[in-house]
């Protein structure tokens, strides 16, 4: 058995990008459009896993786009996906200059969280070692649910 993806569905293209991609840095790896299903499907995977991702050999993260306006609501039922990253503090500070609430800020140096545009929570582990405290983060209270 072999864990290949995990899929959210999504409500807008270009904010999911922005979001996973740009903000977060996942790297898009491939993209399916079905003209009879009526849907698009991005997969995405962290830039450790990119290489590997292009023969099916990395876990990743499908987008799911659906043409027909749908509703989605919740997110919390689904959990969270979690990420380990360089510098959770430089990463939460570009997060939060464009935009992004975070909802637990990394006041351990260790985690925090965040939600997509859909709501969906992303969970931010840092890379070995928890980092000192620091301020802002360190007295930033819990915003919203994650």
């Amino acid at each position: 058995m072999q864990f290949l993806h995990t899929m959210v569905r999504i409500s807008d293209i270009d904010a999911s990008l922005h979001f996973y991609c740009d903000l977060l840095g996942l790297k898009e790896v491939r993209r399916k459009e079905s003209e009879k299903g009526r849907f698009t499907l991005i997969f995405l995977a962290a830039p450790d896993d990119e290489e590997r991702s292009k023969e099916l050999q990395a876990p990743e993260l499908e987008l799911t786009y659906n043409w027909d306006p749908e509703e989605y609501s919740g997110g919390r039922n689904f959990g969270h996906l979690a990420y380990r990253v360089d510098d959770i503090y430089a990463l939460c500070q570009k997060l939060q200059d464009n935009g992004v609430t975070i909802n637990r800020p990394p006041r351990d140096g260790h985690m925090a969280f965040v939600k997509s545009p859909d709501g969906i929570s992303v969970e931010l582990l840092q890379k070995g070692d928890a980092q000192q405290p620091q301020e802002p983060w360190a007295s930033m209270e819990n915003t919203g649910s994650w």
